[in-house]
């Protein structure tokens, strides 16, 4: 087994593990309740890890690395719905107000 991923929460260490299920990789979630530790324990040994088994840790790693790499992309311009002319962020592929998707919006300068 090798440790792929640790984060400081739980949540993140969720998102994680469900996204490497996902993609047919089995993985051990560990230090699930040492968060009570901290102050008695190091702060970064309390983490929750996600470990895998060695034969699927370069391609756990290589999609941990593309989540990071979408999470810290910038969500794009700005869009009006085409259908109610509602201004929606960039990361929104519909409407927020009328559910109607990104592709009948056509983009704003």
């Amino acid at each position: 087994m090798k440790k792929v991923y640790a984060a400081p929460d739980l949540l993140s260490a969720g998102h994680v593990r469900n996204l490497l299920e996902q993609s047919g990789i089995g993985s051990d979630l560990r230090n699930y309740y040492l968060g009570g530790g901290v102050g008695d324990l190091p702060v970064n040994e309390c983490w929750p890890e996600i470990w895998v088994d060695d034969g699927d840790a370069s391609r756990a790693e290589q999609l941990i690395r593309e989540l990071q790499s979408a999470l810290a992309a910038p969500p794009g311009p700005l869009w009006h719905c085409a259908r109610c002319g509602e201004p929606n962020e960039g990361q929104f592929s519909e409407c927020w107000r009328c559910g109607a998707p990104r592709s009948e919006a056509p983009q704003t300068p």
